[in-house]
């Protein structure tokens, strides 16, 4: 057994299932193992950045690491973006990637880099292994780093005489130790904020967001008055009719600074504090009123849901009755297209158990109030700010759950970082229906120049234009093997979402704005 073999069998020993892959000839040993280890499924990658993102999107679904498989530091580099966003998003994920034989690096061959300098401002764990006996037990450290609580990246470089060389067999995972509980002065404090009456609010970070951490959290908002916040940035949330209220924090300053309006008190769960993305002339960074005392309860690592606990049983919320959404549902409108009108569509007909993945920061602005009453389902957003990771997680996040409708809303300029993730969805055969919001500009950043009270002439903003030529996404869809359909009414996008979300199979449909 090679280096290889033992390393993508010590791989599925702990349970990883899924390899997005995009590989290159110092990762083939790697690939030629993937015959004889049929547990570990491989999904071919067109772009760094897709595979990156898939493994994201499998995460946040399944809480359990997939991994990839990069070709040296240039295909390391393609993934950054996106790598950045996993980290943000507090995911587990384990990176394998390649580099030249350790006898042929000082030869400065075209493709060689410094790995580990490219890798570790992403990685919370970073290693190179040395020997091909050392590779799998180098892979188990890494499984056992990345599933360190809330969720890390590992990433493992493995030269290419390390695995094709002998290896030492399958390695065992290590014990990943239980995250630390908050200190009860923490705890203390918190309860008794909310025992004062004074305005207050919880911040949900992590996987607080869902399950029983969420139902706990709703019941000691409805025993305290608190209300519920998640950052803009969040990770995934469990939301709809029947599950506990939630404000996502907005990203427009003027209106995070009004939801946060007359707060004394808020109450930091495995969250940050929230300030803006950008630093302004005129506007805050911070966006809580200067009187907020704010309090950490729990910090990243810690337990927070344990803390959760904590908080409902000193004050006796344990079964207190959450305040829930209630089911109501927007009206199918007609006529001509309007962000509202495309809003309540989907609002009217998102199924059950549903996932939605969203990077329509500026055209999807209504869509969580719009389907806020629809039938429980996930929704998961781009956690780091760097575009292109919708439709990644989306092939992520229907792999992860092949019998669940995935919904994936995109603007176009962000489609067109990963474009290429929609053929890894029809060669892999996902229920994926992708809006295109196609308004043929940067929106978000003419947006800006408002802002600043700026007057951009012609040359600034046709830096902003992705027009002249117009982007086809029908065409491109089709050329990456999935059904398309370009909708210029109301009505044709209700029939498109409709057949989409009831379709087997992955499907686009562009929205001309």
């Amino acid at each position: 057994m090679n280096g290889a073999e033992s390393l993508v069998r010590t791989l599925t020993d702990s349970g990883i299932e899924i390899c997005f892959a995009n590989p290159g000839t110092s990762e083939i040993h790697f690939v030629e193992a993937l015959d004889r280890v049929s547990q570990l499924r491989g999904v071919p990658c067109l772009f760094e950045g897709v595979a990156v993102g898939a493994a994201d999107g499998y995460a946040r679904m399944t809480d359990k690491p997939a991994c990839t498989l990069l070709h040296l530091g240039p295909g390391l580099a393609n993934g950054l973006a996106n790598l950045h966003n996993a980290r943000r998003a507090r995911v587990p994920l384990l990176n394998i990637v390649g580099d030249h034989a350790s006898f042929h690096r000082h030869y400065d061959a075209p493709l060689t880099s410094d790995i580990e300098a490219i890798a570790r401002p992403y990685s919370a764990w970073l290693r190179t292994s040395v020997t091909a006996a050392q590779v799998a037990e180098d892979g188990a450290e890494a499984v056992a780093a990345t599933r360190a609580m809330p969720g890390r990246i590992a990433t493992l470089i493995v030269p290419a005489d390390t695995a094709w060389n002998e290896g030492s067999g399958v390695a065992q995972v290590p014990e990943v130790p239980a995250p630390p509980m908050p200190d009860a002065a923490a705890i203390e404090r918190a309860v008794s904020q909310l025992r004062t009456g004074l305005p207050t609010a919880i911040i949900l970070g992590g996987r607080l967001t869902r399950g029983t951490a969420l139902i706990t959290a709703g019941r000691v908002a409805a025993a305290t008055g608190a209300r519920l916040f998640a950052p803009f940035s969040f990770s995934r949330i469990e939301r709809g009719a029947g599950r506990p209220i939630v404000e996502r924090i907005a990203y427009v300053v003027e209106q995070a600074t009004e939801q946060l309006r007359g707060l004394r008190q808020l109450i930091l769960v495995e969250a940050p504090a929230p300030v803006a993305f950008f630093g302004h002339p005129s506007r805050p960074s911070v966006l809580t009123p200067e009187s907020c005392e704010i309090h950490t309860l729990a910090r990243s690592g810690e337990d927070g849901a344990a803390a959760l606990e904590s908080l409902a049983t000193e004050l006796s919320a344990s079964h207190t009755p959450f305040l829930a959404q209630d089911s109501s549902r927007p009206s199918l409108p007609r006529g001509d297209i309007t962000l509202a009108g495309l809003a309540a569509i989907v609002g009217a007909n998102l199924p059950q158990n549903a996932i939605v993945v969203d990077e329509s920061i500026t055209s999807g602005r209504g869509m969580m109030a719009a389907t806020s009453g629809a039938p429980p389902h996930d929704w998961i957003v781009n956690t780091g700010g760097s575009i292109g990771i919708g439709m990644p997680l989306a092939v992520g996040a229907a792999l992860a759950c092949p019998d669940r409708p995935v919904l994936c809303l995109s603007g176009d300029g962000s489609a067109m970082y990963t474009l290429q993730a929609l053929w890894t969805a029809a060669r892999e055969n996902l229920k994926i229906t992708t809006v295109i919001f196609s308004n043929r500009s940067y929106s978000i950043l003419k947006g800006e120049f408002g802002g600043i009270g700026a007057n951009p002439g012609p040359r600034a903003l046709g830096l902003l234009d992705i027009g002249r030529p117009d982007l086809d996404f029908v065409s491109l869809a089709k050329g990456m093997g999935l059904t398309g359909r370009c909708v210029s009414t109301l009505e044709e996008f209700a029939a498109a979402l409709q057949s989409g979300l009831a379709s087997t199979e992955p499907n686009l449909i562009e929205v001309p704005l």
